[in-house]
Parts: structure tokens; C-alpha cells; sequence
């Protein structure tokens, strides 16, 4: 292999504030001074660039000095100690209610892995591939995003197989039981999409076109219209994730780690948009 110099777009804060993380977890389980390879900065700075360009593991250890399960290590530990500084759904709907923001959005999005092997059976019957999604003709995880009005997102799901509808997705994962909380309690309403129908009060969605062709009432059109201009900006929120964290873009990790890799991403972001809590 051949090394070669190269620059990362992060700002040296963060590379500061998740070496300040490892260092507490280091701390926390007991890790004796000098028996790293790395030190906290450099972990961080691995790990950051593997989320921001989404290299391959063995020639990102190689590019340290790390074999490749180090790198492996290296990357899981800060996977999960910077998805533990994830919001709860329950705190970050009351954090947007305290900025007195008008709603939320709530959003789905299949997240590209390998092909598995994994099977379950449908509604009718049939065995199919768990983490499939016929919808997109991919494999995948499905993961449930809760987003701003501007489009930040401020909560995002464990990871569900793709093969699951978005609806069926929040109600196993109790999200739409938590935006019924925000809307009767914080006076904050979730806007979704038409995956999202019958979800129930407080989850508005937009009015179908009925099935015999017959046009729209006006009332519903207009609805549908003021429905959509607000609710296109929760489409911002994967795009923010996906086109600053290159490595969500395809994972050959177990798709059930996706989760805590796209809470770990969103930490990161939460960061860079100065949207950290101050106990952070």
C-alpha cells in the first residue's frame, strides 16, 4: 500500500469533542494508559473518517497503522459511545416544543446494505427475504426519522427490516404513541406522508385521490397543497445525514447496527449544527 497526505473537512472541534468521549469511555471501563495503539484524538480521527468518507475498514487501519480488526474496534466503540449521546424521541419533541416550533415531520427511508440471508413470512404467507424492500428493489434497513420544520432531524429509529411498510414501522418502534403524547400534551403535531394513512390524530397526512378516478374536492386539494409545502422540508433531514456521512450511504455492516450508526451520524451533526444540549 501506498500512503499519501490528505485533508478531512471537519472542523477540529469535533475531532476534540468525540476524543473527549473516548476518553470517558476509556476511563469508564478501565483501559490502562499506553495500552492503545491510538490515542483518543487519533481513534476520533479514524472514526470520523470512515463516517465521512465511508472507506473500507482494512486500508482505513492501514492508513493509522492498525490492522484491520483494530480499525474494526476502533470504529464499533465510538459507534456506540456517540449513539448513546442520542436524544430519546420524548426529549427532543419537548426540546422543538420549548423553541416554540409550529410541528414536526416524520419520516422514512430505506438505508442500502448487502444482500442477506435472512427470511420471514409475509402477511399471506410466503416466505421473503426479511430485509428486502419491494418498493425500491433493495436490500435494506428501515429506518424512522423525526425531523424540524427547517429539516434538522432531531430523532432517528432503530434500525426495522426493510421489507415493513413505514406505518407498521412506527407503531412497532411506539413512535406514533409518542407524537400522540407531543400533540394532546405539547400542542405539537407531526405532518407525514401518504405512508403514514390512518396513523391517527395528531399524524396529519394528505387526502388520497380516490379509487374511481373522481377528482379531489377543492377543500381536500387545497389541504393536500398546504399539507406538502410544509412537509417537503422533512426530506431535508436524510439528506443532511446521507450527504454529509458518506459511510450511511451503503453499509456491509449487520443491518440491525444500522440504528446506532445513524444515531452516531446524527450526534455528529447535532454538533456541527450547534444543537447539542449543554450538558454535552
Amino acid at each position: 500500500m501506498i500512503a499519501y497526505r490528505a485533508i478531512l473537512d471537519v472542523p477540529r472541534e469535533l475531532v476534540q469533542h468525540v476524543a473527549r468521549l473516548l476518553r470517558a469511555e476509556r476511563r469508564r471501563v478501565g483501559t490502562r494508559p499506553g495500552t492503545r495503539t491510538l490515542t483518543c484524538f487519533h481513534q476520533a480521527l479514524l472514526v470520523l473518517v470512515w463516517f465521512r468518507k465511508g472507506e473500507d475498514k482494512t486500508t482505513l487501519g492501514a492508513g493509522f497503522g492498525v490492522s484491520r480488526a483494530t480499525a474494526y474496534r476502533y470504529v464499533a466503540e465510538a459507534v456506540r459511545v456517540l449513539a448513546a449521546r442520542a436524544p430519546t424521541l420524548h426529549d427532543a419533541l419537548r426540546r422543538v416544543a420549548d423553541q416554540d416550533w409550529s410541528h414536526v415531520i416524520l419520516d422514512g427511508k430505506l438505508f442500502h446494505t448487502d444482500r442477506l440471508a435472512e427470511t420471514t413470512t409475509s402477511v399471506k404467507g410466503e416466505t421473503i427475504d426479511a430485509w428486502y424492500s419491494g418498493k425500491h428493489r433493495d436490500f435494506g434497513a428501515n429506518i424512522q426519522a423525526v425531523t424540524r420544520p427547517d429539516g434538522l432531524p432531531i430523532w432517528t429509529s432503530d434500525a426495522m427490516p426493510g421489507h415493513l411498510h413505514d406505518l407498521t414501522c412506527a407503531q412497532h418502534l411506539n413512535i406514533t404513541a409518542a407524537l400522540y403524547w407531543a400533540a394532546s400534551e405539547l400542542r405539537l403535531p407531526t405532518l407525514a406522508d401518504s405512508a403514514y394513512e390512518g396513523a391517527g390524530l395528531g399524524i396529519h397526512t394528505p387526502y388520497k385521490q380516490p379509487a374511481d378516478g373522481r377528482r379531489l374536492a377543492v377543500d381536500n386539494r387545497t389541504y393536500n397543497a398546504a399539507l406538502r409545502s410544509m412537509r417537503c422540508l422533512g426530506e431535508r433531514g436524510f439528506a443532511i445525514l446521507t450527504g454529509r456521512w458518506r459511510t450511511l450511504r451503503h453499509s456491509t455492516a449487520s443491518p440491525r447496527q444500522i440504528g446506532d450508526i445513524v444515531r452516531a451520524a446524527l450526534h455528529l451533526t447535532h454538533f456541527e449544527y450547534r444543537y447539542l444540549p449543554h450538558s454535552c
